[in-house]
């Protein structure tokens, strides 16, 4: 699935999607079934309305007899208060089958994202994901609601009408059907204009959810560089763009609409003049006149209605393209069949066996433009180790190559000696957790995201004492409600200090036992500094760390410190060693420390 995929689409119609969207209703079977058993009824005093009307004015009108018109028009009444009442029914059966079916696909869609490894999010924009997940699941909805159970319906009545009116008088009969081909004609014409239009709706609309998204996210920045002028611009375009595409579809729709009620017209004039000129020569009564112009009219309404019913069946054709298409991306990272290392981990792995080690490790996000090459170390049990390197040179994706965010090109990444492509992935990241330089909480309470991964399973006094050691506490106590004070999105009314503490209190909570930290005291003020050293020392403690960081002033107290330079490490010691060399590291010191002074 390529990220401009919006523009390339398959057939209008698939009976394969159907197929497909028919997995997702069968559960919901016994609701389908008491739908389709509900056509009948409808359909049956649909028809017998019109009829009802002949007797009325043949048998009754015609002849004075008040007493019998009275009992047909309270057939007639009953008749109209029975359809209601099935129609009632029928549109809350349908409209629960769709909701059902659209809260089963919904929920399989968001499975299969939190699937996706990060590659995935690398090419698809949010935006676009959150038009898959709402906007084309609500059109799956709509056919539901409108469209194929409509259908259903429609060809019921429309069998019904034919079979009447040939019935009371087939020559009749003809002279309205005479206009049925014109009919299909027109329809075939602005069904294949309008097939390109709900295409080009919905890819417009994906591309404006998409910008919208960012451009909403980034508004600090948008704002810094006063760029709201050139945002407004493009927003317009992208609104404009998709205000013409919706425009020509629902001129396609009012075409088939306008075209269907004209020749509709058109058959009751016909009906008219020859029916009329049969009354005349008493081949046919007044009544059956009147029934016809009715059945008619019951002939031509779901035809007149097919654009409406269309332009929801072609949304929904193109919707679920997508969204079987979003179903169809196998996720590259997937666990193992038969994982080395299953749910329950490995509690007592070999102490002579590394914690984490890179074995000649080759990594690229696009083609072979090598972030890592021939990358190799390895992390002791409990060692406290720190990359150091210039931006760009990888540091981050070692991070997560450990967790298995990516999987390497070539090479291998061991945790306690084991392949992480052989681990269980949600076992291996239970073990493995990384703090990353910017923090993202979620939407809720602090509490709820201190307790993220480990929601029911910790005691009110394991959360303070957590608090306690990330020196989060006099945070908490700044809080107007603790603990229950809202974070609103992404944690935008905490500083980046903030987050930061309530991130090492989160890590100590969900407890792994190897921890990689990505500049963990970047952009921090001192005071905000020194607070989170003094509770990352407690982190750290007896834990086997990863800790990449650009000061060099916050990782000399490492027990190894590890330098990258183009893609592998070049250098590996402690801090007075790695200065006598008079290397990288001595070099890298030199540059920071000096511009400091100066």
């Amino acid at each position: 699935m390529h990220e401009h995929d919006d523009e390339v689409l398959g057939k209008a119609y698939d009976a394969r999607l159907m197929r497909r969207l028919w997995a997702f209703t069968r559960p919901h079977g016994r609701l389908v079934l008491l739908s389709l058993l509900l056509f009948p009824p409808v359909a049956a005093l649909e028809l017998l309305q019109p009829y009802l009307v002949k007797i009325a004015i043949d048998e009754h009108i015609l002849r004075g007899d008040w007493s019998g018109l009275a009992r047909v028009s309270l057939y007639f009444l009953l008749t109209l208060l029975a359809l209601y009442a099935l129609r009632v029914a029928q549109a809350y059966v349908t409209q629960l089958t769709g909701q059902r079916v659209v809260h089963d696909l919904r929920n399989t869609l968001f499975r299969h994202l939190q699937r996706q490894d990060a590659r995935f999010f690398d090419h698809h924009p949010v935006g676009r994901l959150m038009t898959r997940v709402l906007n084309d699941v609500e059109a799956v909805n709509e056919m539901f609601a409108g469209g194929v159970v409509a259908v259903l319906g429609d060809v019921l009545v429309l069998t019904g009408v034919v079979v009447i009116m040939l019935g009371m008088n087939w020559r009749l009969a003809l002279v309205t059907f005479a206009l049925v081909p014109v009919l299909l004609l027109a329809a075939a014409f602005f069904r294949l204009k309008a097939r390109q239009c709900y295409r080009e709706v919905r890819t417009r609309l994906a591309r404006l959810n998409a910008f919208l998204q960012e451009s909403l996210q980034g508004m600090a920045v948008v704002q810094l560089f006063v760029r709201e002028r050139r945002e407004r611009e493009i927003l317009a375009a992208l609104n404009e763009g998709h205000r013409r595409a919706q425009f020509r579809s629902t001129l396609y729709d009012a075409s088939l609409y306008a075209t269907v009620e004209a020749i509709g017209s058109a058959a009751v004039a016909l009906l008219l003049w020859y029916g009329g000129g049969q009354v005349v020569r008493e081949a046919l009564t007044f009544g059956g006149l009147v029934a016809f112009l009715e059945y008619t009219s019951r002939f031509f309404l779901p035809i007149r209605d097919l654009g409406a019913k269309y332009s929801v069946m072609q949304a929904a054709m193109v919707s679920s393209e997508r969204i079987f298409g979003l179903l169809d991306t196998r996720p590259t990272i997937e666990a193992p069949p038969a994982p080395a290392v299953g749910a329950r981990g490995r509690p007592s792995p070999d102490p002579a066996v590394p914690a984490v080690e890179f074995r000649g490790v080759w990594f690229a996000y696009e083609g072979e433009h090598w972030v890592l090459s021939d990358c190799s170390f390895s992390i002791g049990r409990g060692e406290q180790v720190a990359l150091i390197g210039a931006t760009g040179e990888g540091k981050t994706t070692i991070a997560r190559l450990m967790t298995r965010a990516y999987d390497v090109t070539r090479g291998q990444v061991l945790i306690d000696g084991v392949d992480v492509r052989e681990w269980d992935p949600l076992t291996l990241r239970r073990l493995v957790g990384l703090i990353p330089q910017d923090v993202f909480l979620f939407s809720g309470t602090v509490e709820a995201n201190l307790k993220l991964g480990r929601d029911g399973a910790i005691t009110a006094a394991e959360l303070d004492a957590a608090v306690e050691a990330a020196n989060a506490r006099r945070l908490l106590d700044t809080l107007p409600r603790g603990l229950a004070e809202e974070v609103r999105e992404r944690g935008v009314n905490l500083s980046q200090g903030q987050r930061q503490l309530l991130a090492i209190a989160r890590a100590l909570i969900y407890n792994p036992r190897v921890l990689a930290l990505d500049e963990a005291t970047s952009s921090v003020d001192p005071e905000s500094d020194a607070l989170i050293r003094a509770a990352l020392a407690q982190l750290l403690n007896g834990r086997t760390s990863l800790i990449i960081a650009h000061r060099l002033s916050t990782i000399q107290g490492a027990d190894r410190i590890l330098v990258l330079h183009h893609g592998r490490i070049q250098e590996s010691g402690r801090h007075a060693a790695l200065l006598a060399q008079g290397g990288l590291y001595s070099r890298l010191y030199e540059l920071q420390f000096g511009a400091a002074q100066g």
